[in-house]
C-alpha cells in the first residue's frame, strides 16, 4: 500500500491489476491511449493476458470470448471507439457476460477533437447498441477514484454478470494527481455458468439468440428484474450543503469539482446553493433527486454536453420542480466563476 503520482489512466490500470483482472484488449485511441499502454507492461509483468486487436471491433468480441471462459476481461477507449463496439457490448449484455469498459470521453460527434466533453452520456448510460439492455455507468471525478471504482468494477460486473462503464473524459485521464494503491488484491473465483472445456462445465451455454419469441421476451424480463436490482442496491452519490439549498448544481465527473468550487464561493457570498454529485449514472439517483425537487429547490444540471443528463433529471422529479441546464460542448469547460455568476443573478434575479 502506497502513493504515487500518476495520471488517471495510470490509475485506471492499477485498479484493474488491484480488481482481479486478468485480460485486457485494447486499441489505441486519444485521450485513452496510457490506458493501453500501461496495461501493455503491466499486464504482461503479472502474468496477465495483454493483446492488441487490429480494431475496437475485434477488441469487443475478445470480451465477449474470455468472459465466456471465466475470466476477468477489460478494455478502454473513447467515444468513436465505443460507438463501434456497439453491436458487442449489445451481445455482451444479452450473454449476461461480466465486463468492464472505460470510456474516456473526448469532443465530438464524429471525429472531433481530443479535449474533454460529456457528450457520450446518452450512448453509454442509455445503451448504444440493439435491445432492452443496460449498462452500470460509474463516474469518477479524480485519479484516485479512477484506481477505485475500476478496481470495484470487477466486483460489480460479475456480482450482477453485466458490462460496468467507468465514464471519465479527457482531462481525468490526463490530470496527474496522488492516488492510493490499497485494498485487498482480488480473485477471480470459478463461475458456475462459464465455460472452461472440462467436465463440469460442459453443459453451459453462452448465446443471446432465442428462436421463440416467447423464450426471447422471458430472457428480456429476466435482464430487467436483473437491472431493478441494480437501481435497488447500488446507486451512489454524495451531497454538499444541499440541506439548506434554494439552489443545487447536479453533476458529475470532472465538472463537479468546477461545481464544488462554486458552492464554495457562493457560501462565502451568504447564498444558499448546493451541490448533488452522481457518482452513478445508471443506476440514476431518481428517488433522492424527488425527495430534494420536493422541496421547491431549482436544479442546474451543468455537464459538458447538450443536456443529456439534463432529461434524466427532469424525467426523475417529473414537474416537481424547476431544472435548468448549463452547458459547455466541444471541449470547451465552464469555470467556477462563471457558475458563482449564473447562480447570483438567478437567486437576486
Amino acid at each position: 500500500m502506497h502513493k504515487r503520482l500518476m495520471k488517471g489512466n495510470d490509475a485506471a490500470v492499477y485498479g484493474a491489476l488491484m480488481g482481479g483482472c486478468t485480460h485486457f484488449f485494447g486499441y489505441p485511441i486519444t485521450p485513452a491511449s496510457e490506458i493501453a499502454q500501461t496495461a501493455s507492461y503491466y499486464f504482461r509483468k503479472t502474468g496477465r493476458t495483454y493483446l492488441q486487436g487490429e480494431s475496437e471491433v475485434s477488441v469487443i468480441n475478445m470480451l465477449y470470448g474470455a468472459s465466456s471462459g471465466g475470466a476477468r476481461v477489460m478494455t478502454a477507449s473513447s467515444g468513436p471507439g465505443i460507438a463501434l463496439m456497439a453491436e458487442g457490448l449489445s451481445y455482451l449484455a444479452g450473454a449476461r457476460l461480466p465486463a468492464v469498459v472505460i470510456d474516456m470521453q473526448r469532443a465530438g460527434p464524429g471525429l472531433g477533437n481530443i479535449w474533454p466533453e460529456q457528450g457520450d452520456y446518452a450512448m453509454v448510460v442509455k445503451g448504444g447498441g440493439q435491445g432492452n439492455y443496460k449498462n452500470i455507468v460509474l463516474a469518477p471525478a479524480s485519479a484516485q477514484e479512477m484506481f477505485d471504482f475500476t478496481k470495484q468494477a470487477f466486483t460489480l460486473a460479475e456480482r450482477y454478470r453485466m458490462t460496468v462503464f467507468i465514464l471519465g473524459d479527457a482531462y481525468l485521464g490526463q490530470v496527474m494527481e496522488s492516488v492510493e494503491i490499497s485494498g485487498e488484491l482480488e480473485q477471480s473465483e470459478r463461475k458456475d455458468w462459464a465455460l472452461y472445456g472440462d467436465k463440469e462445465s460442459r453443459r453451459n451455454l453462452i448465446t443471446s439468440i432465442y428462436m421463440s419469441p416467447s423464450d426471447m421476451e422471458a430472457h428480456n424480463e429476466l435482464l430487467q428484474r436483473q437491472y431493478a436490482k441494480v437501481e435497488r442496491e447500488i446507486v451512489d452519490y454524495s451531497e454538499t450543503d444541499t440541506d439548506d439549498a434554494s439552489l443545487i448544481f447536479i453533476t458529475y465527473g470532472i465538472v463537479s469539482r468546477i461545481c464544488h468550487g462554486a458552492v464554495k464561493r457562493l457560501r462565502e457570498l451568504g447564498l444558499k446553493v448546493g451541490m448533488l454529485r452522481l457518482k452513478t449514472l445508471f443506476p440514476f439517483p431518481k428517488e433522492r433527486l424527488k425527495e430534494l425537487a420536493r422541496k421547491k429547490i431549482t436544479f442546474v444540471a451543468v455537464e459538458l454536453s447538450n443536456g443529456q443528463m439534463a432529461e434524466d433529471v427532469r424525467l426523475s422529479v417529473d414537474g416537481l420542480t424547476k431544472v435548468l441546464s448549463f452547458n459547455r460542448m466541444g471541449g470547451e469547460v465552464m469555470k467556477s466563476q462563471d457558475l458563482v455568476a449564473f447562480a447570483t443573478e438567478y437567486l437576486k434575479g
